[in-house]
């Protein structure tokens, strides 16, 4: 029986370490996947490479995007535009990839509204501390954005509830073992698999 492929949601606040920890499955093979680029308007931070970290664009391409129905979600934040683009996502589910996306909070939410039936992972920091810590390590933004930022992770934090599972990024390491050990039990979750069972069964 064919697996299918699952829709794999890492979010959570900013500077909570989603892209190291992204990184990290991707270097270390954890399990095969495929990563959804998504599209922002925001300037390259260093090391990033376009069409690998996200899809660099102009905000008129961006809005073009919208008005032609191009992207699963997208929204605003801090000043900038984010999306996923709506095709590709479609393409690798339907070929029974798994496909991870790596979005903001309010992301995540618009996408659960169109694909229910995804695996919604929060990834929070140990404290909000440590994410003041970690934001300043970045040395990419003003100490009034990091604030912001901070602010904002406190209202984010509490709809965790929304989600499927939560994982502490205190270390790399362990957060990417709780997000294996995830992808391990929803590919034998019986809600996945019944409907191949049944068939089976009405074959014989």
């Amino acid at each position: 029986m064919a697996d299918k492929g699952l829709l794999l949601v890492l979010s959570g606040p900013s500077g909570v370490g989603k892209g190291t920890v992204k990184s990290a499955i991707v270097e270390k093979k954890v399990f095969p996947f495929e990563y959804s680029v998504s599209m922002t308007t925001r300037k390259p931070r260093p090391g990033e490479v376009d069409g690998k970290d996200y899809y660099f664009v102009t905000e008129e391409r961006f809005k073009q995007a919208i008005n032609d129905g191009e992207l699963l979600e997208y929204n605003n934040y801090v000043g900038n535009y984010y999306g996923t683009p709506l095709a590709p996502v479609k393409k690798m589910l339907e070929e029974g990839k798994d496909v991870l996306l790596e979005i903001d909070v309010n992301g995540a939410q618009k996408v659960r509204e169109k694909m229910p039936d995804g695996v919604f992972i929060f990834l929070t920091p140990p404290d909000l501390h440590t994410l003041h810590l970690r934001l300043e390590h970045r040395g990419t933004e003003s100490e009034e954005v990091i604030l912001g930022r901070i602010e904002q992770a406190r209202k984010e934090i509490l709809v965790m509830q929304d989600y499927d599972y939560a994982v502490v990024n205190d270390t790399v390491a362990n957060a990417v073992d709780h997000i294996k050990a995830i992808v391990d039990a929803e590919h034998v979750s019986v809600k996945r698999v019944i409907d191949d069972y049944r068939k089976m069964v009405m074959e014989d």
